[in-house]
């Protein structure tokens, strides 16, 4: 899981270059929703993103940035100092199972989707092209297993409904799951309770196995 403010031991996480990325304003649009939805739903990492914001902040005070080493030091001693308030506006979560960012860049609300079946037990609604890759909303049948696969690139999940878990370990609503390209998982989700997430990738999965051979000449296509 995703939701601690940092590693125990103040070693990076896998989320952690996300979590710059989004502070620095580099990410697609996709990726964007997705992190500021996470921001919304789970607050652990508020922090985290308020002090690389208030670094990079001092850095265009200062008219150039620091040496990495300095970097780390300037980090370190924001996060052992006072809680950072986050100054970013987030806006409420509301009522809708979508967080404002994520309803803003689809356009509409979780009603106004038509899914369409992607695999057995699996729905889809496949958003315009990220620039990278595709970004989807899936919804996955409760106590259901997804076919073994891997990806070409990364995919990046942001669970919104139910929960799933995989080698990784197990994801809940708010939580980002990242799985890059040599992962090969079989994602289960949580019984009784169908699961939605919001996915970005950036290459086309792969299944695997024979069941994963089985379905490719039934499904084609995985994008």
């Amino acid at each position: 899981m995703t939701n601690e403010s940092h590693g125990s031991d103040g070693a990076a996480r896998p989320v952690d270059a996300l979590l710059a990325a989004y502070s620095a304003g580099t990410l697609d649009p996709g990726l964007h929703a997705l992190v500021a939805s996470h921001l919304l739903l789970k607050p652990d990492n508020r922090d985290f993103v308020a002090a690389l914001e208030a670094l990079a902040a001092s850095e265009l005070e200062r008219g150039k940035p620091e040496p990495l080493s300095r970097r780390d030091e300037r980090l370190a001693a924001i996060f052992s100092a006072e809680p950072v308030v986050a100054q970013r506006r987030l806006s409420s979560v509301g009522s809708s199972l979508l967080p404002a960012p994520l309803r803003h860049y689809l356009g509409h609300d979780l009603e106004a989707i038509r899914w369409r079946a992607k695999l057995p037990g699996v729905k889809e609604f496949r958003i315009a092209d990220n620039g990278r890759g595709d970004a989807s909303l899936l919804w996955v049948r409760a106590g259901h297993r997804m076919p073994s696969h891997t990806h070409e690139g990364s995919e990046i999940t942001l669970v919104l409904k139910g929960g799933f878990s995989d080698v990784t370990g197990h994801y809940a609503r708010g939580d980002i799951a990242l799985a890059e390209a040599d992962l090969d998982h079989k994602p289960m989700t949580d019984a009784g309770e169908d699961c939605i997430c919001f996915a970005v990738t950036d290459a086309p999965l792969h299944l695997t196995g024979p069941f994963g051979r089985l379905l490719d000449r039934f499904f084609g296509d995985h994008r």
